[in-house]
């Protein structure tokens, strides 16, 4: 046997190229730059990082409430320019005397229209001002307007002009006890109003802008290396303002340096590129064979870069606390889907990716930490759902009491801790109950197989196992007995016991389809004997591909399928083979009609079952189950397959081999213990008391009810 080989072949040379170049690119493209400050704050609410020195001056910029009540202050205080019109009274008191002169008012005395151009006259004098231009302003409280005139401008009241109603009624209202309001409405004077001071738009707003540019849009100055706030610190509005006024001069400085953006987006991509190639260094020097496979690749890059690209979106858009995903949940499936160290450089190398967009990264990495660390040795075995309860419990419980101790280390009391920072804490710890469900989907969409998947295989009431149980009751004991002593060998090896195990379940379930083909299911008719040695072996060798149909069928998982295909290997039916040989004497065989399709076994476990079910298998052919019968049979029949060259593609030494062969002897004596012999009574003592002993038959078959049901009869009676 050779030690296997993991050399990277193309395809996952390809993979890993691949996964790398999209982690790498969506990790930097989701990445925070400067305009974010990657801290969460929030008014009257301690601060629960270090002190935060200025690295530069900047203003502390006013609110927007202030600025506005800045702005209507100075509106109020504002007076609009309007210009004098001076062709519009001329061009109006022409076309009223025009009207007068062609009898247009024929019914009203001279005297009345001669009142009327004077009022004209007097109101055009005075100014009528155009009401809906003055609006705008009046409504931010105007009471001036400034009138220009030629060369000169001249501030004076609102009040001191009139509107075009306002002229209208100040004329109907002038003189009412000796002109007759009814006389003065016949000449339509409305017609002959219309403003002659027009709002100077231009100048307007070239004085609105010289006087919005003179408000300071700054309440003060924050100098370099002055201290904005300390660690526990409530954050007042005060405080408030300054953060935010910092994080819009880092957005300012960041823009003014968009030419240099470059250089940060390669510094990004080259962090992120970094911590990869260390997980991957890792994998190549300590488990290059998780590489070899494709899915396992896929894998893990999906968990390193799901969550880092979550927390740089939260940080992003500043929507909630980075602490509200569960971290913990990379360790957590790594561990379920590979082994314990894999599983902590996977969950540390997915923490380091997601604090590059913090601002203050170095609680964040010890909390999350301890976190994964907890969850990952939570789970050395998932043997049942309610560890990842436990989990997420012991998980959210470590990180609320880790942080509330750092808390008090960086000098916060207990009456200053953050409880909206502990509630998203325990919101992602919450969310570590998604694991299940997420768990299912992970096996599906990677192939894998979780012990828990496993154990509700191992059900007999499942359809399969129940219909071998009824079909063919002797390979169903058989495929117990042999699930009890791979496990056995494996438990001895380290190997994963609950896979050897479940693959025992299912390796001979093709034997379903000709269950009185096999011998143990047999009952005094041998059907092979109407048959050929080829055709009763390929009857045999059937079981296999049978067992892959039937397990497709049932859609078992492909790590089972595998065991189906590798129990026998590349093996032959050495029964019909070797019988074939003595009746053609002088005929060469067709070596394919009595071999096994295989694989040979390429895990451990394949190697272990292989063993088991081919040592069970025999041993029941034996007429002499002493010590030495049992040694010679188990060392015999594993001697073979490793001659057989059928375990050259397994990584199992020569050690581990042994330590099987062993493990097998021992429990096959357990298993065929010789029973101790009754004595017989003498005849006189049995006539004294045949009335009151049982025979030794019934003794017999006590005792083995007494371990059948689990020494039932030695609690019952205190024996």
């Amino acid at each position: 046997m050779n030690p296997p080989t993991f050399s990277l072949h193309k395809l996952q040379l390809f993979a890993i190229i691949l996964c790398t170049t999209v982690s790498v690119s969506l990790l930097t493209l989701t990445l925070p730059r400067q305009e974010v400050i990657g801290y969460d704050y929030e008014e009257g609410r301690p601060w629960r990082y270090g002190s935060l020195i200025a690295p530069y001056d900047f203003p502390i910029n006013k609110t927007q409430t202030e600025i506005q009540n800045e702005i209507d202050s100075a509106m109020s205080q504002f007076s609009p320019l309007f210009k004098l019109d001076d062709t519009v009274a001329p061009s109006q008191l022409a076309a009223f005397k025009s009207d007068v002169a062609n009898n247009r008012f024929a019914d009203v005395d001279t005297r009345t229209i001669a009142h009327a151009t004077q009022l004209l006259e007097k109101v055009y004098e005075r100014g009528i001002i155009d009401v809906n231009s003055l609006k705008r302003y009046s409504d931010h409280g105007s009471t001036h307007v400034v009138i220009v005139n030629r060369q000169q401008a001249t501030t004076l009241p609102v009040a001191n002009f009139f509107t075009t109603p306002g002229a209208y009624q100040y004329i109907m209202k002038a003189d009412t006890l000796h002109f007759s309001r009814e006389k003065l409405s016949r000449l339509a004077l409305n017609n002959y109003l219309l403003p002659n001071l027009l709002l100077d738009s231009l100048k307007t707003n070239a004085a609105i802008h010289d006087m919005l540019q003179s408000l300071s849009m700054a309440s003060g100055m924050i100098q370099t290396g002055e201290k904005i706030i300390d660690r526990g610190e409530i954050a007042t509005a005060s405080k408030i303002k300054i953060l935010d006024s910092f994080q819009a001069e880092n957005a300012r400085q960041a823009a003014d340096k968009d030419i240099h953006r470059w250089q940060l987006i390669l510094g990004q991509a080259l962090f992120n590129l970094f911590v990869i190639a260390t997980l991957l260094t890792y994998l190549y020097v300590y488990r290059r064979k998780l590489l070899h496979s494709q899915r396992t690749i896929y894998f893990i890059f999906t968990l390193i870069t799901v969550f880092p690209v979550l927390a740089h979106l939260l940080v992003m858009r500043n929507l909630l606390s980075i602490y509200i995903l569960p971290f913990a949940m990379t360790g957590l499936f790594a561990r379920i889907f590979t082994d314990s160290r894999t599983a902590t450089m996977t969950m540390l190398t997915t923490i380091l990716l997601s604090s590059l967009g913090l601002r203050e990264p170095y609680e964040f990495l010890l909390v999350e930490t301890i976190a994964g660390l907890t969850a990952i040795i939570g789970v050395s075995d998932l043997t049942e759902r309610s560890q990842l309860l436990r989990v997420a419990l012991t998980s959210t419980l470590a990180m609320l009491v880790f942080d509330v101790i750092y808390d008090l280390t960086q000098g916060t009391t207990l009456q200053q801790l953050d409880s909206v920072h502990y509630s998203f804490i325990a919101a992602g710890g919450f969310s570590l109950l998604f694991a299940y469900p997420l768990l299912y989907l992970f096996e599906r969409i990677f192939g894998y197989t979780s012990s828990v998947s496993l154990i509700e295989l191992t059900n007999i009431n499942n359809p399969l196992l129940s219909r071998l149980s009824r079909e063919a009751q002797g390979t169903f004991q058989h495929s117990m007995q042999v699930a009890n002593l791979a496990s056995e060998v494996a438990a001895a090896l380290g190997a994963n016991i609950q896979l050897v195990r479940t693959g025992a379940f299912y390796h001979d379930i093709g034997k379903l389809t000709n269950p009185l083909y096999f011998t143990e299911n047999q009952s005094g008719v041998n059907p092979h004997e109407k048959l050929s040695e080829t055709e009763s072996a390929q009857i045999i060798i059937s079981h296999v591909t049978e067992g892959l149909r039937l397990a497709l069928e049932h859609r078992l998982p492909a790590s089972l399928r595998q065991f189906i295909s590798t129990h026998h290997g590349r093996g032959k039916a050495k029964y019909f083979y070797i019988q074939w040989l003595n009746t053609h004497p002088n005929q060469q065989p067709d070596e394919s009609a009595f071999t096994y399709p295989g694989p040979n076994p390429q895990t451990i476990e394949q190697a272990i079952l292989m063993m088991a079910d081919a040592v069970e298998a025999s041993s029941r052919s034996l007429s002499d189950y002493s010590p030495q019968s049992i040694t010679q049979l188990v060392n015999r029949i594993v001697d073979t397959q490793i001659s057989d060259g059928l375990f050259h593609e397994a990584p199992i030494s020569f050690v581990d081999i042994n330590i099987a062969k062993h493990t097998l002897i021992e429990n096959l004596k357990k298993i065929y213990h010789t029973r101790v012999a009754y004595p017989e009574l003498h005849k006189k003592e049995s006539e004294a008391i045949a009335t009151d002993t049982p025979d030794t038959a019934t003794i017999e078959n006590e005792e083995s009810e007494s371990r059948q049901h689990g020494g039932w009869f030695k609690r019952r009676w205190g024996k």
